[in-house]
């Protein structure tokens, strides 16, 4: 067969943006808020008709091919087989696969490194897959993202929440409340905010291992100030009623809950600012700064090289910081308005990749054959 990226006769082609989150980290998975933003690094599918019944699906970034039969049973070959898992999860709903296609996956978003490279991939695979059947779901990024979270997360019982699912879906900048794993209310953020970098220390990490590290500890010290406070919430039981309670609490519970609870404020803090269309540059970076400090000091996950690019980033001019995703490796942002170019070559020089980001739109049927 020809050489898939050569040719240009595909019958559809979708592609989904990257996500940076701005605050929030570590916060969906226990029904807090989040604010994210796509990014203009995306993940690209396209996909041809095969003369059989197979799925053949080239992925030459990785230099790994995949095919499955998806009208047969399909059981799971790995721990996270997420293909086979997003082809389940729509037969589930009533969808049927008896038609072969070739797919060629290609993609700009640093993987495994925080940007939501595999939850993109998951959105991009529901969204095409529902494209191809002729589903009207399709038109609903936030079903999309519903059963993209449902394949990723929920068929593996992994620790992880929707933002990503969401953000890359829907696209934008949004503010997410969660109101539980799989129930959200999206909010459209329509300030524009230029100047992020994005860092990649091109360090591995455990996504799941750290947040499942995380979600564990936390919900041990919900559970402890449930019993403590009357109608206790972390989403909204007030700050100081919490803090009240941490001495009395083992050290790292303790230190912990306040993390969070600190972090949960700033992302309030940071909404207001953000819809209210008067950005305060060297505020919003502080913000930034503030909520990584509970990150690494609080919650543990970062790491010298995390740090390193962060001051980089600061020595270059930018305004604040913070890792990005799960962190214990992946990647940073950093926030430099009139010296993101300054801080992404920064970054390049302490040994990282840096890109300057901006707001981007989620996932996008960028070609479609009419006889489809």
């Amino acid at each position: 067969m020809k050489d898939l990226t050569e040719r240009s006769d595909e019958c559809i082609r979708v592609s989904v943006p990257g996500r940076i989150c701005l605050h929030g980290e570590h916060q969906d998975f226990l029904g807090l808020s989040v604010i994210a933003m796509a990014i203009d690094l995306r993940f690209t599918m396209k996909a041809w008709p095969r003369g059989d019944n197979r799925f053949v699906i080239h992925m030459p970034d990785l230099g790994e091919t995949d095919e499955f039969v998806p009208s047969e049973a399909l059981s799971y070959r790995a721990e996270r087989d997420y293909l086979l898992a997003g082809v389940n999860v729509l037969k589930q709903h009533g969808l049927s696969f008896d038609r072969g296609y070739d797919f060629l996956f290609t993609s700009t978003i640093p993987v495994n490194s925080g940007v939501s490279s595999s939850s993109a991939m998951c959105v991009g695979w529901v969204q095409i897959l529902l494209e191809l059947a002729g589903n009207p779901t399709a038109k609903d990024p936030a079903a999309v993202a519903r059963l993209a979270h449902q394949a990723e997360v929920l068929e593996f019982d992994e620790p992880g929440g929707t933002m990503d699912h969401y953000t890359t879906a829907i696209g934008g900048l949004l503010y997410i409340d969660c109101l539980n794993l799989i129930d959200v209310e999206v909010h459209p953020i329509d300030t524009e905010v230029r100047g992020f970098v994005l860092g990649d220390t091109m360090e591995n990490k455990d996504t799941k291992g750290t947040l499942r590290a995380s979600r564990e500890a936390l919900e041990a010290g919900i559970a402890e100030l449930g019993k403590r406070i009357p109608n206790f919430s972390l989403k909204t039981t007030p700050t100081e009623a919490i803090l009240d309670e941490l001495p009395d609490l083992p050290a790292e519970m303790a230190e912990k809950l306040r993390a969070n609870v600190i972090n949960r404020d700033l992302c309030q803090e940071a909404r207001e600012m953000l819809e209210s269309d008067e950005i305060d540059s060297r505020r919003f970076g502080e913000m930034l700064d503030e909520h990584h400090a509970q990150l690494r000091d609080g919650l543990g996950i970062s790491t010298p090289k995390l740090e390193e690019l962060i001051e980089a980033c600061r020595e270059a001019g930018a305004l604040g910081g913070k890792l990005n995703g799960s962190g214990g490796g992946g990647t940073m942002i950093s926030y430099a308005p009139g010296n993101a170019e300054a801080a992404a070559t920064a970054i390049d020089e302490h040994g990282g990749r840096g890109y300057v980001v901006n707001r981007s739109p989620g996932v996008i049927v960028e070609y479609k054959a009419e006889d489809l």
